[in-house]
């Protein structure tokens, strides 16, 4: 009793531990307020040669690279200079892709599927990324980078057929709907396994410089996909081998409902994450389309040139729910996405055509007007193959294709069980359709 005594008296002085629970500045009927970020100015950021060395970049990580000011005029030497017509292209994706979210996610709310996730507010961190790659470097995609697809030239038929899974479904209906595939855009199959993609997009690029190939990779995940132990795998081994990758992490300030305080964002920037596995990092604008083509397209040069890898992350905004099946009004203040100081990628392209002369808002109209239309016609077609529950699907059998070369026998088992039910549950119908 008394040696029991002691372990409970003992060290009774001492300050109690406590544990830190990370919570959101900001709830459901609050006002938000943005001002304790330090977005800095346009064109402070230094932009230093693509093959200095990480140690050389640790105000790069922790500071904002930003092209577009105020005045909608490019600034600092980030300036990509890109043409009119290229800034018109880039529009012009942007523009198709917010019609393909709006009229998906309507789909998905009449019944025509069972998921979809927009990317409103993030469009600049994938198209205007991609824009500055080569069209063959290999893509590990997130969930919320369809804006590639479509900069690439990937039929728009196809991925609403994928969406609806359908008969004209390339992948047959075994992926969850917006998890494309297509080897012939460099585009990698999208998983729903996070950060799965940022250690085989290393993989990739490891295996492309062993081939003493010239195409190089480009991986996106989530700031909460960075606390998964995947992601640390990967800049491990692309730091190590000097893998020619970029890694692209979308700091949208939300996962499904828990904000980026959990992933770490309270103690320090993402990018910063880059200098302690020496990887070369860069904080960049995320709604500054200038900004993203150039931070992607620096990170490409350094990759190329056998530089090393770089770590980018892009500050933006989750301006909608995080899915069809969120509801980000239970979580986070309705005031958010107005207060967002670094506006929307598509506002602000736009506004800066037009500050050049070279865009006005009634081209705006038409344009707007004429995706939505191309995006309306696309769907019709894609629904007379079929939507969710409506029966035209791929056949039966094909549950039991493509996995294997050679069937092997316990599958063999399963489809002759498979078919036998079926001809008992549906008999005079064809049982493998």
């Amino acid at each position: 009793m008394a040696e029991k005594a002691t372990r409970e008296t003992a060290g009774s002085n001492k300050p109690a531990l406590e544990l830190h629970v990370p919570e959101p500045r900001y709830r459901p009927g609050d006002t938000a307020d943005f001002s304790h970020i330090d977005i800095g100015q346009p064109g402070d950021m230094p932009r230093p040669d693509e093959a200095c060395a990480p140690a050389d970049m640790h105000d790069l990580a922790y500071g904002l690279v930003r092209v577009l000011g105020d005045d909608n005029k490019a600034h600092g030497p980030w300036d990509p200079k890109l043409s009119p017509d290229t800034l018109r292209t880039m529009l012009h994706h942007f523009s198709t892709t917010r019609a393909f979210d709006e009229r998906m996610f309507r789909g998905q709310r009449q019944g025509k599927t069972s998921f979809y996730m927009k990317c409103t507010g993030e469009e600049a961190t994938s198209i205007a990324t991609s824009m500055a790659l080569a069209s063959d470097d290999m893509i590990f995609p997130s969930y919320r980078q369809q804006g590639i697809l479509i900069a690439r030239g990937y039929p728009m038929i196809e991925m609403i057929n994928q969406i609806y899974s359908n008969k004209g479904d390339k992948l047959k209906g075994r992926q969850l709907p917006i998890m494309y595939s297509s080897r012939e855009h460099s585009f990698f199959t999208i998983s729903g396994n996070l950060a799965t993609q940022t250690p085989q997009a290393v993989g990739w690029a490891m295996a492309s410089a062993i081939k003493g190939d010239t195409r190089i990779a480009a991986t996106w995940v989530g700031e909460g996909s960075t606390a998964e132990g995947d992601f640390h795998s990967a800049c491990t081994f692309a730091t190590v081998y000097n893998a020619p990758v970029i890694l692209n992490v979308i700091n949208n300030q939300w996962a499904i409902s828990s904000f980026s305080g959990f992933a770490g964002a309270e103690r320090t920037t993402f990018a910063a994450r880059a200098l302690g596995y020496g990887l070369a990092g860069l904080r960049v604008d995320g709604n500054d389309p200038l900004a993203c083509y150039a931070a992607e397209q620096w990170a490409a040069n350094r990759a190329r040139a056998n530089a090393g890898p770089t770590l980018i992350e892009f500050f933006t905004y989750r301006a909608e729910g995080h899915s069809t099946s969120d509801d980000p009004s239970g979580y986070r203040s309705a005031q958010e996405q107005k207060e967002w100081p670094l506006g929307d990628p598509v506002t602000r392209l736009k506004d800066h055509l037009i500050a050049l002369g070279e865009w006005d808002e009634e081209r705006q109209a038409a344009m707007d007007l004429a995706a939505a239309e191309l995006v309306k016609k696309t769907t019709k077609e894609a629904e007379a193959n079929g939507i969710l529950g409506h029966g035209l699907h791929h056949p039966f059998r094909t549950m039991f294709q493509d996995v294997y070369e050679d069937l092997p026998w316990h599958l063999e088992e399963q489809a002759a069980q498979a078919k036998k039910e079926r001809e008992i549950k549906w008999p005079g119908e064809e049982p493998w359709s």
